[in-house]
């Protein structure tokens, strides 16, 4: 069965999931030959071990405050901040309250 994604000219909605978010799961909001947009929903004290993005990425934090390891730094992000890091750039996500995060992934030019 094929995973749904939102369609062109389709609204996503991407407001604070609030009093939900530790029910909801992370899902891919669409995805193309050139770009991947995922909502990761992370608990507190989640982690994702040091990886590397196969294109030049930005990470978006909606609500809560996640800790990136990049660039031989920890970076806290709380709601409203992001930041992007070039193609293959190796690093980590720790959650350190429930977190929604907007990831964008471009995966070719």
């Amino acid at each position: 069965m094929a995973i749904p994604h939102a369609a062109p000219g389709e609204v996503i909605d991407l407001r604070p999931l609030g009093t939900s978010l530790t029910t909801e799961r992370t899902k891919t909001l669409f995805k193309t030959q050139a770009i991947e947009v995922v909502r990761l929903v992370m608990a507190a004290g989640k982690e994702i071990a040091e990886h590397r993005a196969p294109g030049e990425i930005t990470v978006h934090c909606l609500e809560g405050e996640i800790a990136l390891t990049v660039l031989g730094t920890t970076r806290v992000l709380q709601a409203g901040q992001m930041l992007y890091l070039n193609a293959g750039e190796p690093h980590s996500v720790r959650s350190i309250s429930d977190s929604s995060i907007l990831l964008t992934i471009v995966l070719s030019r």
